[in-house]
């Protein structure tokens, strides 16, 4: 006797309305210049009411899974409407096939969202633009639009499920972590934290003003949250606010008593000047963390930055000017826009010494207050410069704003 082939993929519901039709992504490794070792999920919902709505897609490769799990629900066909939160690529990039698919009535997206679209695709469909704070009925079930300017594109916002009290909240509250757990209470609390710290740090960080500006505009609108569904991660439906928390906290860029001495090295003289400078920090009570450029991602020095209150940065010269790993990392941070820094510059060199120069004038473009002046040291440290690098950590940690 025969037996049918089921579709491998299936949605998972989230609550009695809310369907998970995403995608896991298991091998990604850099999204947007910073390192996802744990890969991520690109995540869209299923909304059922007396109309169907589809609330974002997946990126291109994956929309065959998407397709999928929405099957192991409803027809696609059934779709009614088509909700798109944000048109970058990995939200969006299935979106022509998946309208091929379901021939939805309707394709909602934010003003800009509009636009975007129409310059990303060529859609069979019109795209309709929906305001700040305007609902769609589905019949049954409303779906109120947010708009999130800026968090992180032109375009983005947010759509809260009034009845179920979920908040579909697109890259503002997630992670990139690929796991097969689709809930936050079913994961490590550590690595929770861990992870949407790297993601704020490295996504979120330059926009934190518009973030607690948004925080705040949520709270005026005295909307119940129950659950939180972001676009990466795992979704939060218990204790949701705990994540929100963190955002709080993260926006308001109070600095801790924490330093990062990020360096590289050429014959290790610049690496010793570091770990005496780390030394010296510690010494005087602050949290330090020793970064070696080849051995940490550029992503992890933001990621350790986002709480830390000083940033010390080393460089051999070369060819009269900063190693590459430094500069690729100067220039990195520099984009992100950290606050409420202090820092300072050293280096060994052998003829010319142009490295730590440069990057006191990239830490002044970066607005980190100077604590100390550049330390530079020619050759090998000897037993004398080591001891000034360990009082350079000593007074970069008198300046640290916490």
């Amino acid at each position: 006797m025969a037996t049918s082939v089921k579709d491998p993929y299936t949605a998972v519901q989230v609550t009695d309305r809310v369907y998970w039709v995403g995608a896991i992504d298991w091998g990604v490794r850099d999204f947007h210049g910073y390192a996802t070792q744990r890969g991520s999920t690109y995540n869209a919902y299923l909304v059922l009411a007396d109309k169907i709505a589809l609330v974002d897609t997946v990126k291109a490769p994956f929309v065959g899974e998407l397709l999928a799990r929405i099957g192991s629900v409803v027809d696609p066909g059934r779709i009614d409407y088509v909700i798109s939160n944000h048109a970058e690529m990995d939200h969006s990039g299935g979106l022509p096939e998946v309208l091929a698919a379901a021939r939805p009535e309707k394709v909602f997206a934010s003003t800009l969202g509009v636009k975007a679209l129409s310059e990303h695709f060529s859609l069979p469909s019109e795209v309709t633009a929906v305001k700040d704070g305007e609902s769609l009925s589905l019949g049954g079930a409303t779906l109120h639009f947010v708009e999130a300017r800026m968090l992180h594109w032109p375009d983005s916002m947010m759509t809260y499920l009034a009845e179920d009290r979920v908040l579909l909240s697109n890259d503002a509250f997630g992670m990139h972590l690929a796991s097969s757990r689709r809930f936050a209470d079913e994961i490590e609390a550590a690595t929770l934290e861990r992870e949407a710290a790297r993601y704020y740090a490295n996504i979120l960080l330059p926009l934190s003003p518009l973030v607690g500006k948004l925080l705040e505009k949520v709270g005026k609108l005295g909307i119940a949250i129950e659950v939180v569904a972001p676009s990466h991660g795992p979704i939060w439906r218990k204790d949701s606010g705990r994540v929100v928390d963190w955002y709080a906290g993260w926006a308001a860029g109070k600095a801790n008593r924490k330093a990062v001495v990020a360096y590289d090295s050429m014959w290790q003289s610049t690496a010793a000047m570091a770990r005496a400078i780390g030394d010296g920090l510690a010494a005087a009570g602050v949290e330090t963390r020793v970064m070696p450029l080849r051995e940490s991602h550029r992503s992890d020095v933001a990621t350790e930055l986002l709480q830390a209150g000083a940033l010390l940065v080393g460089s051999p010269t070369l060819n009269n000017g900063v190693f590459p790993t430094v500069a690729d990392a100067l220039s990195y941070l520099k984009g992100l826009k950290p606050r409420n820094l202090v820092g300072a510059a050293f280096g060994s060199y052998g003829w010319s010494g142009e490295a730590v120069g440069q990057i006191e004038e990239a830490l002044r473009e970066m607005k980190v207050e100077p604590a100390s002046e550049g330390l530079r040291v020619k050759y090998v440290p000897d037993r004398e410069s080591l001891s000034e690098c360990s009082a350079l950590g000593r007074r970069v940690a008198e300046h640290i704003h916490a």
